[in-house]
């Protein structure tokens, strides 16, 4: 077995190549965030999709169009609105006077890589939508159906202190998301550097560094890489004990958790820390691994009850809980 490992981490080494390249450009324009990159490299890795959530001006869309820039792939942004219609969205169908007949007009989602910002501005049936597309990876237009391109990939942002004029995702949606990213403040030096780098006469550009067959060569592999059966059972303790924190420790807990997270969890919990090992050049997962994407992925699967909110209790405070009784292998 250990020698099986260690080709396998050689080939992960020879496959993941492109990945090193893919963060220095980046870099060339965003300063820090090396989370948020990191994460959205795991959606695409694993066909997930993100929602980004933090205040304004943190470079979230920034990052977003830097990373779709280095990706030899089509790239759209969709702004939402309250007057938002799903055909702005999916397409919608034109009447030629000329012929006398119908034809489609693709909208933005057909894209590999598609911004859908401040996506809780847009009513109910927009977000319907777009979760058809996110879900089933086609769209359809009329009586015909058509299929989204490889890769796909919704990045979503939402604005947490403006709630004005915003319609809150229902949480079938929010399911739908393999990992939820709270885009945080940058730290004083990274502060400076992203004030000298944008203050240029002209601003750095960077490369294609990743093509579509280098990413789906990367995916052949995430079922290929080694996990031991240790660690697929803590990644079941983790989000059963979401459900039922009394069994592994957790007292006191149960009272704050109206709703534990789904089976959904476990297989992104599963794909998330493969992909989180992929980047790192390894050929086998770590619990470090587990415990590094844990909180993207359960955060926005863990329905809090009045009780906590009633005494300011968030899902981090209950992750971080979990995390710390739940056994590690």
């Amino acid at each position: 077995m250990e020698q099986d490992v260690r080709v396998l981490t050689e080939m992960v080494r020879r496959e993941s190549a492109f990945v090193d390249r893919v963060m220095a450009e980046v870099g060339k324009v965003i300063v820090g965030q090396r989370e948020l990159i990191d994460r959205i490299m795991i959606a695409l890795l694993c066909r997930g999709h993100v929602l980004l959530e933090g205040v304004p001006g943190l470079a979230k869309t920034l990052t977003v169009r830097t990373v779709a820039d280095v990706l030899d792939a089509p790239f759209s942004r969709i702004q939402f609105t309250p007057d938002l219609l799903p055909a702005d969205v999916t397409g919608t169908q034109i009447y030629n006077q000329h012929t006398g007949s119908f034809s489609v007009k693709t909208g933005p989602v057909f894209a590999s890589i598609v911004l859908a910002d401040e996506v809780n501005r847009a009513p109910a049936k927009v977000q319907s939508a777009l979760l058809q597309a996110m879900q089933e990876r086609q769209v359809t237009i009329g009586d015909s159906t058509f299929a989204l391109p490889d890769p796909f990939l919704v990045l979503a942002t939402q604005n947490p202190i403006e709630q004005e004029g915003t319609y809150p995702l229902p949480e079938a949606q929010i399911d739908r998301f393999m990992l939820m990213v709270r885009v945080t403040y940058p730290t004083r030096d990274e502060e400076l550097a992203v004030m000298e780098r944008m203050t240029l006469a002209e601003p750095p550009r960077v490369e294609k560094v990743m093509t579509v067959q280098d990413l789906a060569r990367a995916r052949s592999m995430m079922s290929e890489i080694y996990m031991d059966p240790k660690i697929k059972q803590y990644i079941v303790d983790l989000v059963i004990a979401t459900r039922r924190p009394d069994e592994y420790g957790a007292r006191g807990l149960k009272p704050f958790i109206r709703y534990g997270a789904s089976p959904r969890a476990s297989i992104y919990l599963n794909e998330a820390a493969r992909a989180h090992a992929f980047l790192r050049h390894r050929g086998y997962v770590i619990p470090e691994d587990v415990k590094a994407v844990g909180f993207d992925v359960l955060r926005h699967r863990i329905i809090l009850s009045y009780e906590a909110e009633a005494e300011n209790k968030t899902s981090e405070d209950v992750l971080r809980r979990l995390f710390e009784s739940v056994q590690v292998p």
